[in-house]
């Protein structure tokens, strides 16, 4: 960067000359920098000397690049613009006065919002707005403050806090849970009415990777009830339309009120985890920082 200076005299000189190289005018190049026109000529000059070559054929009323100054623009209108679109990003970012949590459907309605009351009491002045959506978005690319993965831990350009770790076991209503009269080991349950979750985007486990875990031989039925969304899939479990995969972190709230209840002793733990991730190359806000604080410590 110092080398570059040395060739350009002042950094001013590049802004100068890319307003002028814009508007095609010394003139207007000075209305739009606010200032007067013999400073962007003067500026220009400088720039030309220091650099050795005519960048401007002057005429009476405009002026016009020479070879030399289509090349400058092109690099230096290119690496303005990105300049432009990082700092806009960044100043919109710091001036929102909300935080963004990106999760699934399931995860933002029966992990999250039982536990807004407690937020909310403990952070009366931060606007938290939940985010659901059917992919995963980009934590950086989307302005995104806060989000739930599934996985290691391990994302590229994100820091990440593991907020439970992956546990599922069979959950069913309790009518359903009672009228399975065979239902003794975990081989007996590919005989009951399974609800399967079908995720187009997202990577989760179903019931093939279930009963592979516990060694039951397990053919996938081409009828039932398929579903595309976990939130789907809680509400036709409590419906009492079969046994359904049972995320303990998520349904944790269900069982305590009675509307579901689980198999614990048929838990498999997968290895995988639910994670809060945040960016690793963009600050947080303060208010997203007590956020993340505050889910880190529960």
């Amino acid at each position: 960067m110092r080398k570059l200076w040395k060739l350009v005299s002042s950094p001013r000189h590049l802004l100068v000359f890319e307003a002028a190289a814009r508007t095609g005018s010394f003139t207007r190049a000075a209305r739009e920098l606010n200032v007067q026109q013999p400073a962007v000529s003067a500026a220009i000059k400088q720039l030309e000397s220091s650099l050795g070559t005519r960048l401007f054929i002057r005429a009476h009323r405009a002026v016009t690049l020479t070879h030399a100054g289509e090349r400058l623009y092109n690099d230096t209108a290119a690496a303005f613009e990105r300049i432009h679109h990082t700092a806009e990003m960044l100043s919109q970012r710091s001036a929102q006065q909300h935080v963004t949590l990106s999760a699934s459907t399931a995860f933002a309605h029966y992990w999250m919002v039982p536990r807004l009351a407690r937020f909310h009491a403990a952070h009366p002045g931060i606007d938290l707005r939940l985010q659901t959506s059917e992919r995963e978005p980009e934590i950086d690319a989307e302005g995104i403050s806060l989000g739930v993965r599934r996985g290691s831990g391990r994302w590229p350009g994100c820091h990440s806090h593991l907020i439970a770790p992956e546990v599922i076991s069979p959950i069913a209503s309790p009518r359903v849970m009672s009228s399975a009269v065979n239902l003794k080991t975990v081989a007996n349950l590919p005989h009951e009415v399974l609800i399967h979750l079908e995720e187009p985007v997202r990577d989760r486990p179903g019931w093939a990777d279930y009963f592979a875990h516990w060694k039951v031989p397990f053919a996938e039925p081409r009828t039932g009830l398929r579903l595309n969304d976990y939130a789907l899939v809680l509400q036709a479990a409590i419906a009492g339309e079969g046994f359904a995969f049972g995320w303990h972190h998520v349904t944790d709230h269900l069982i305590r009120q009675g509307l579901l209840v689980r198999r614990d002793a048929w838990a498999w733990e997968t290895g995988q985890g639910f994670y809060l991730v945040w960016s690793a190359s963009t600050p947080l806000s303060p208010q997203a920082e007590q956020v993340r604080d505050w889910l880190v410590s529960l």
